[in-house]
């Protein structure tokens, strides 16, 4: 099956009545468990943005304590599987100071985690790309913002 564009979407949506959009809805939430953190997302915690990112951080934090050290190839795994959580909270919100908030916070992490980054050059890359992602999120933010985050970044670092 073909899936239909967004237009096309927008515009079936729109002759829906009310009830069954509402009971389409749900079904949709019935499917995919990233779909149930979306709308909890923007019904709940978009209003409040500041704890979302705290959630989001105890939520990093929890999967750092388990974070299997003696073992680089290990703790590699570990830490790619932190980024994807990451990356999803990251995709519900379209702020950027959430997302270099929260990358911010995983290189905190990681720095904190006392692993070697130069014993691994994967770890190292790992590493070194989170900081080009937040560079990049950094640069399209306002100039007072890009100073903030700057100085949060370079106090982790």
């Amino acid at each position: 099956m073909k899936a239909a564009s967004l237009k096309d979407i927008k515009t079936s949506i729109e002759t829906i009545p009310y009830i069954e959009l509402q009971s389409l809805c749900i079904r949709l939430l019935k499917f995919k468990k990233e779909n149930k953190e979306l709308i909890t997302y923007i019904l709940f915690e978009e209003n409040n943005e500041e704890l979302y990112i705290e959630s989001v951080k105890n939520e990093i934090d929890a999967a750092f304590i388990s974070l299997n050290k003696d073992s680089l190839y290990i703790a590699k795994k570990n830490i790619r599987k932190i980024i994807r959580i990451a990356n999803r909270y990251i995709k519900y919100s379209s702020k950027n100071t959430t997302e270099s908030n929260i990358l911010i916070h995983v290189v905190y992490k990681i720095k904190e985690s006392g692993l070697d980054l130069t014993k691994s050059q994967a770890l190292n890359n790992i590493f070194l790309s989170i900081l080009k992602r937040i560079n990049k999120s950094i640069s399209t933010m306002h100039e007072d913002l890009q100073y903030d985050i700057q100085k949060q970044l370079s106090a982790v670092i």
